[in-house]
């Protein structure tokens, strides 16, 4: 008697049909997506998630809306939620459905990212004590970006394979040449690659020049920012002494296992900064 084929795959069956495709994508990137409702496996009794082609569909889906269209998870599971409710076909190419997600016009570039609420034109002095004037600011280009709540569960970078020239990276997160000079001053944004005078800008680096951006707003400057870096620094130091039995292991298991318990330190540490920063910030407005 023949053996009944299998009809679901295991996760890490979906990690490999995928990896070709998304290279970022992890075990742990497929199990947060699933902890933010994005994706919904079916289990067997002991645990073990059930993939079926839907579901794989439906991961594929959600990756696409990352990499290509640069949506936070929020946006993408509303648009989720609308299709289901409706009963229609995930398409990767649903250009239109993007844009009514995200409120603009299908072809139109997207807004870059404010987190200041008022345009940069009206921001604070720059490095000299200039002002830009009205209008004067650089115009951001069409690479949409999120800050999203969980990204930082999966610490895996270039996401989305962006590659900026100073130029560009200025005019994406509306910065002029000496702000951006700043950032790299302060290193907090370093070239991912060089080629002779030519030095090109990843995701990371774009992610943090835009969040410095809503800061140069405010009147914070990169000086100022340099802080975060070190904490990070130390905090990947900390961690690290405690993955180092993992970490000497040369084998993919153990780095996937160093990868998930990164995530899960990474996380509890947000959590714990968090909790802090409230505790100050109670005793700062009860002043």
């Amino acid at each position: 008697m023949a053996a009944r084929r299998r009809d679901h795959r295991s996760i890490g069956d979906v990690l490999a049909l995928l990896q070709d495709e998304f290279p970022d994508v992890t075990i742990s990137k497929i199990r947060f997506l699933e902890s933010q409702g994005l994706i919904e496996p079916e289990r067997t009794p002991s645990g073990y998630r059930k993939f079926f082609e839907a579901d794989v569909e439906r991961l594929r889906w959600v990756l696409h809306q990352q990499k290509t269209h640069f949506l936070p998870l929020k946006v993408i599971k509303d648009r989720l939620d609308a299709i289901d409710a409706a009963g229609g076909d995930l398409s990767l190419d649903d250009g239109a459905a993007v844009a009514a997600a995200v409120g603009a016009e299908p072809g139109r570039a997207q807004p870059a990212l404010d987190l200041g609420g008022a345009g940069a034109a009206a921001g604070p002095p720059a490095r000299g004590g200039r002002r830009p004037g009205a209008g004067s600011a650089p115009r951001a280009v069409d690479v949409p970006i999120a800050v999203d709540e969980g990204a930082g569960d999966d610490l895996s970078s270039g996401v989305s394979g962006v590659s900026l020239t100073r130029e560009e990276l200025g005019r994406a997160a509306g910065l002029d040449a000496a702000q951006v000079g700043d950032l790299e001053a302060y290193g907090l944004v370093v070239p991912a690659a060089r080629a002779g005078d030519r030095v090109v800008f990843d995701d990371d680096a774009l992610t943090v020049a835009r969040l410095a951006a809503a800061f140069f707003r405010r009147g914070i400057e990169a000086r100022h920012l340099r802080m975060y870096l070190t904490f990070a620094e130390r905090e990947a130091t900390l961690f690290g002494q405690v993955l180092v039995g993992h970490l000497r292991q040369r084998n993919p298991e153990a780095r996937a296992r160093a990868r998930e318990e990164l995530a899960e330190l990474a996380g509890w540490g947000r959590a714990l900064r968090t909790a802090f920063l409230r505790r100050s910030a109670a005793e700062l407005l009860s002043e």
